[in-house]
């Protein structure tokens, strides 16, 4: 029995997904993180989805990525993916590439069932943290000499409005990570972050902050960065050594003194609506999403959507102080609604 994912069929969708380890044993140094990294970016490719960004912590990881809608593929870009991720027989992929090639080519029962059997794999964000965690649960137990489980649970995720506001709030809250755990002062200094990779001058990193930022021209990467930059480190601002984490109470002290913080400080607490939420957006998404859950799982519990606490302007501050837009509806505050707990037999 499990409680049902909230998930979006039939269109694009973004979601925060979120994975710690057993008992929060710090387990991932140097090594662990940029085999983590690479094995990520490998499996998005071979399942379809962008990371929008990420980070990748001791003892967890969070990542923001979008799925696409599942569409047919050709056979060459089906050969293409899996040549990614085998390109020899394994214990779990017998066929070498040479014999599936061959097998496309007669057609056949036998070539449709291997054509559904990878599909199924792409453009599910179920499928790519599970594809995801269990390869690198492989390398690691093989490298450190351990065996069982890696993995506390099964993972986390948020439902995302794909434009706006929240999407952006949400990546920023991503790459602070780092910042709010006291490893650096900036997350460009941190190089197991999305905004870091992107920073470094790698296209694809660039193009999920860019996304983010819903700019349409990838070329832009200079105009999107400077809205990102602007939201994480605020107006102004500037590190300083031993400052750049906050009190992780803060944040819930300034809503009940229903007091304001500048979002670059907000966003450096830990706010539980990123993580334990389940949709995030504006109303009239979180609703429309919700209703359409309910109707998928039979659930029968209605549930408000609620709006984010008010102690900052949860947009992007521009230079004067004002609230910027860069692309996506701003018009909704971000609602978020919580995921219900009745158990249901749904997967994913």
């Amino acid at each position: 029995m499990r409680i049902a994912r909230i998930k979006i069929h039939g269109e694009d969708a973004v979601y925060h997904c979120i994975s710690r380890t057993v008992n929060g044993e710090r387990l991932f140094g140097e090594d662990a993180k940029e085999m983590f990294r690479r094995q990520m970016w490998q499996i998005a490719d071979y399942c379809g989805v962008s990371i929008l960004t990420y980070a990748i912590m001791e003892n967890h990881f969070h990542v923001l990525v979008r799925v696409p809608k599942k569409a047919p593929i050709s056979d060459k870009e089906h050969l293409r993916r899996y040549r990614l991720l085998y390109p020899e027989p394994t214990c779990f992929q017998t066929a070498s590439l040479a014999v599936v090639e061959a097998q496309l080519k007669a057609g056949g029962s036998d070539a449709d069932a291997w054509r559904k059997q990878q599909l199924a794999l792409m453009n599910d964000v179920s499928a790519f943290m599970k594809l995801l965690k269990q390869r690198f649960t492989i390398w690691f137990n093989k490298t450190h000499n351990r065996f069982g489980t890696l993995w506390a649970e099964r993972f986390k995720s948020v439902l995302v409005q794909p434009d706006g506001r929240a999407v952006r709030v949400v990546a920023a809250y991503i790459d602070l990570n780092p910042v709010r755990a006291g490893l650096v002062d900036d997350p460009k200094d941190y190089r197991f972050c999305g905004y870091s990779e992107a920073v470094a001058g790698r296209k694809i990193a660039q193009a999920g902050i860019i996304h983010v930022i819903g700019e349409d021209d990838a070329r832009i990467w200079r105009t999107a960065q400077e809205y990102y930059r602007l939201m994480i480190i605020g107006s102004g601002a500037k590190s300083r050594a031993g400052k750049a984490s906050v009190s992780e109470n803060l944040f819930e002290e300034t809503v009940q003194a229903k007091g304001k913080l500048p979002l670059s400080t907000a966003l450096r607490c830990r706010i539980r609506y990123f993580t334990n939420g389940g949709i995030l957006g504006s109303r009239a998404f979180v609703s429309k999403y919700f209703t359409l859950h309910r109707r998928r799982t039979g659930l029968r519990r209605r549930k408000e959507p609620r709006a984010l606490p008010p102690v900052c302007d949860w947009g992007i501050a521009n230079a004067n102080g004002g609230s910027g837009t860069a692309g996506g509806n701003d018009a909704d505050e971000i609602m978020v609604l919580r995921t219900p707990r009745r158990r249901t037999l749904a997967s994913g």
